[in-house]
């Protein structure tokens, strides 16, 4: 089964290019409200590094999501797409002076601190600013995920978070400062996660920390348990939308908020990754000794995931109804690894036929390079066209 595309409309367009189908981002942006209102402490933004095309944000942000940002140019987007600054929310493990400045600036909900070293620079800077700070503590939980080890990030061994033995430390000297507030706490255990039990591991761990904490007579307002919620990228025409039902039902039952605690989650591939796909137009097939290449006009310049991770991603000829033959589907890019993927079956392709690389809404086009001296492809939603 292929999706559904205006190939006829794609023809005019130069290629490589990035497409957004509105219609199904719209209705992930549905279920993503519909599933986390059954919940009336869970707070859900948008993590703005999947992808900060400005027509896409600020669908996002018109659904009411908040933002999650990881660098000053992500805030300064999000705020230039309509995100209110008391929704918007700042991690990252290298925050530089003039973006935690811009931080205090905008009077955002809070940073997600990562170190001790961080925590007394914000109240530093606070001070210079005369403003209060309000701070989670992005807790390393040392729990591992079920996913590729580049995109793991909350074991022990992983360079964010404070570690759990440096917890209470961190949160008295967080307390007895003057120009920040502790909000709570921050988890994030890594990305493209399908297996609940790794969820339901984070919960467990949280629990054990909250009954700690409350032992100490330390209360926590907001619990931030990052995302991480993965997509089917073999299958993304049958399952369009991720199991957000699943995701949220397995917080509500296995951890144990305290009356008015908030809980807050950071969705970005979930929310965008089916409704982007990658179009290419094939240059050349190359019959080599034992396979058959289709060249084509996007390079790992425009999707890097699979030669950064060896990321599947679904190809389909897309201007092709003939039989199906095997190709190696390979970028323009001087470099070994420019390759999309190996042995894929495609209906049988030719010079001019356009591909669809589907699945590439998150990490694609925000990931982009100007290798080679390349042009970086434009982006189009569907009401564009």
């Amino acid at each position: 089964m292929k999706g559904t595309f205006p190939t006829e409309k794609f023809q005019q367009i130069e290629t490589p290019f990035y497409y957004y189908d509105t219609a199904l981002l719209r209705k992930t942006l549905r279920s993503i409200a519909e599933e986390a209102g059954r919940h009336q402490q869970f707070i859900v933004h948008y993590a703005v590094k999947a992808n900060a095309n400005p027509k896409i944000l600020n669908i996002i942000c018109q659904a009411g999501l908040g933002a999650d940002c990881v660098s000053g140019g992500e805030i300064e987007a999000a705020c230039k797409a309509g995100f209110a600054p008391d929704k918007i929310v700042y991690a990252g493990v290298g925050k530089g002076d003039w973006e935690i400045k811009l931080g205090l600036n905008k009077d955002i909900f809070c940073f997600n601190v990562e170190s001790l070293a961080e925590l007394e620079v914000i109240n530093e800077l606070g001070a210079a600013a005369n403003k209060v700070a309000r701070v989670c503590l992005r807790i390393n939980p040392n729990v591992g995920a079920h996913t590729h080890a580049n995109i793991t990030t909350g074991l022990a061994e992983n360079k964010f978070g404070i570690a759990m033995g440096d917890m209470y430390d961190v949160i008295d000297r967080a307390r007895a400062m003057n120009h920040v507030e502790f909000k709570g706490l921050h988890f994030h255990i890594g990305s493209q996660i399908l297996d609940m039990g790794d969820f339901e591991a984070l919960c467990n761990r949280i629990n054990d920390l909250q009954r700690e904490l409350e032992q100490r007579h330390i209360q926590v307002e907001n619990i931030n348990v990052g995302g991480g919620l993965g997509v089917d990228y073999t299958h993304p025409n049958r399952v369009p939308v991720p199991d957000f039902k699943a995701y949220f039902d397995c917080y509500a039952h296995h951890l144990e908020l305290r009356d008015g605690q908030r809980l807050h989650f950071e969705l970005g591939r979930a929310v965008v990754a089916q409704c982007g796909s990658l179009i290419t137009r094939t240059l050349y097939i190359k019959q080599g000794t034992h396979k058959q290449f289709a060249i084509v006009d996007a390079g790992m310049t425009d999707l890097i995931r699979p030669a950064l991770y060896q990321a599947y991603h679904k190809i389909e000829n897309i201007t092709s109804d003939q039989a199906i033959e095997t190709y190696d589907v390979v970028g323009p890019i001087c470099e070994s690894s420019d390759v999309f993927a190996k042995a894929v079956d495609l209906n049988r392709t030719n010079r001019g036929d356009l591909l669809a690389i589907r699945s590439a809404g998150a990490y694609g086009e925000i990931m982009a390079s100007q290798y080679n001296c390349r042009k970086l492809p434009k982006g189009y939603i569907t009401e564009d066209l």
